[in-house]
């Protein structure tokens, strides 16, 4: 919760219930009884708070008394409230010499989990003589389609 001066001229409503520690939602429940309602830009009708009202706001919310008058309790805001969540990398399958990590890579990124011993095995059996001749792609594709098959097999059981 911000209770300093405000910094800048105008602020969104928006921006407003953040630098009091509301919820968007729960900013509007409380204007024009909690809260002082927000000036309107002539032009494009978008409410937002001058300088004025954002210390009126600001003066409310440390004070727990509405511009009604009236005391106020507020809740303290939930942590993860507006806070989008970065989604977690997911463990690296590497083989033990690291020799097929890109190719595990690439199999991962198609949405198929595998381990290095399935990855080895699975170019063992699909490239007996090795894949240093074979183009990558093909390498990755062969192996792709030989593990998801293996995987639907072992589904099956």
């Amino acid at each position: 919760m911000n209770v300093n001066k405000p910094s800048k001229s105008i602020v969104s409503v928006s921006e407003m219930a953040r630098m009091v520690g509301l919820s968007r939602q729960r900013f509007h429940q409380l204007r024009g009884t909690a809260f002082p309602e927000p000036e309107y830009d002539p032009e494009t009708k978008r409410p937002y708070y001058d300088l004025e009202k954002q210390q009126i706001c600001l003066e409310v919310r440390q004070r727990n008394c509405g511009i009604d008058g009236k005391p106020i309790l507020f809740y303290a805001r939930r942590n993860d409230v507006g806070v989008v969540r970065k989604p977690r990398k997911q463990k690296t399958v590497k083989s033990s010499n690291g020799k097929f990590d890109h190719i595990a890579e690439s199999i991962r990124a198609l949405g198929l989990k595998t381990d290095s011993g399935k990855l080895a095995e699975a170019i063992r059996v699909l490239f007996p003589d090795g894949i240093k001749n074979t183009d990558e792609a093909e390498v990755i594709r062969a192996v792709f389609l030989q593990l998801k098959q293996s995987e639907n097999d072992n589904a099956g059981d």
